[in-house]
């Protein structure tokens, strides 16, 4: 017998891990004030970058002899930027759980061809970073967005270490607590947890960061977006507003209109606390339920942005076809847009549940997803 649609739909049933839902009640007014036309190279183009820049400090809480920049070409365009200027001073360790990590260790071993140890693990588990060389320098994602599995914590990096640390942290900032004083760069996108608009990157380096861009120079060419330094010493003024290449002024406005929203609800506290709700509504519904399981299988490695899950019904015959029904039923109901799992990762759906998401639409949507597995069944029974 089919289950009855429920009642109630989510407010905002955008659940993409990428772009992210913008932050609640957001309207392109709120745009109004973006010096659209302008130079950023102008006071006021120059006003708004470095408050984007220190209004990113504020709410990370990072350190103040940390330098921040924004760059090109999203969090991916960080990434490359840290790994192209600094990699190959020494050894490398390439950490890898999910597709991105995957993708850094490729440019890294065969576009770079350093010398690099290569560590990974399956989808829904993580690698054990106790037994990882931090006297080598060390490249890994803080949360998988594809495998819904995170870092517990930075208490495995010895403070004493001789390598750096390189951490992709695009789906982490501003949803999980960093450990800067672990962490010598830092990249991530603002278009992430704080579903700012696209294209721009952030990259955040540490004393020691510094220090190795100021004392090594790479044996290959570095193209202009990727170079920091000038004559020698860092380039300072990349960290303070003056880019590498023209931004988007109205991607930036977006941004501090976003940062102005985080600190209404309560600064990185209260963006935790969001994630943290949205996360455990799945959590607990998952926990209720024998069809369905979160990817990651330790609790304490369990992401509170992406939140990736699998189909365990041993009725299922084919779990990727599956998982496609089910979320094309949700997306035609308009209750669930983008919630399949990443390409690259094991069939099921994948559910943002960053702070710019309302507990209410998650709590909204799940009864959805009960119906939609049901009605999917039952539609499998009648074709067998």
């Amino acid at each position: 017998m089919a289950m009855t649609k429920p009642a109630t739909r989510p407010g905002n049933p955008r659940f993409s891990s990428g772009p992210c839902a913008k932050i609640p009640g957001f309207s392109l007014d709120m745009l109004d004030d973006a010096p659209l036309g302008r130079s950023h190279r102008a006071k006021v183009g120059k006003d708004k970058l470095k408050a984007a820049i220190d209004g990113t400090r504020e709410i990370l809480q990072i350190p103040d002899d940390y330098r921040i920049g924004i760059v090109p070409a999203s969090d991916t365009g960080a990434v490359e930027m840290a790994m192209w200027s600094m990699l190959g001073e020494r050894k490398a360790t390439m950490v890898a759980w999910e597709s991105f990590g995957a993708g850094w260790v490729t440019d890294v071993v065969k576009q770079l061809k350093i010398d690099a140890e290569v560590r990974e693990a399956d989808y829904g588990e993580i690698v054990d970073m106790t037994t990882v060389d931090y006297d080598t320098d060390v490249v890994f994602t803080w949360n998988g967005t594809t495998s819904g599995v995170r870092m517990p914590s930075g208490d495995a990096i010895p403070a004493d270490r001789a390598g750096l640390t390189i951490c992709d942290a695009t789906s982490a900032a501003f949803a999980q607590d960093l450990p800067w004083d672990k962490l010598d760069v830092v990249t991530f996108s603002w278009q992430k947890v704080l579903g700012g608009e696209a294209a721009h990157g952030v990259i955040v380096l540490s004393p020691r960061a510094v220090a190795r861009l100021e004392s090594y120079t790479p044996a290959w060419p570095l193209p202009k977006i990727f170079r920091m330094t000038k004559g020698g010493k860092l380039n300072e003024g990349i960290f303070e507003g003056a880019t590498i290449n023209t931004p988007s002024m109205l991607a930036v406005e977006d941004y501090l209109v976003a940062l102005d929203w985080a600190r209404s609800v309560g600064g990185l506290k209260g963006l935790m606390d969001r994630a943290d709700r949205n996360a455990k509504a799945i959590w607990d519904f998952c926990e209720s339920r024998d069809w369905i399981a979160n990817l990651a299988n330790d609790p304490a490695t369990r992401s509170n942005t992406s939140v990736c899950l699998k189909f365990t019904d041993p009725r299922i015959a084919d779990p990727a076809a599956f998982a496609k029904a089910v979320q094309k039923r949700l997306e035609a109901e308009g209750v669930a847009h983008d919630a399949g799992a990443y390409r690259d990762a094991p069939a099921g759906l994948r559910i943002w549940c960053g702070g710019t998401v309302e507990t209410a639409d998650i709590e909204a949507m799940l009864p959805w997803l009960d119906w939609a597995f049901e009605e999917e069944i039952e539609a499998q029974a009648k074709a067998a």
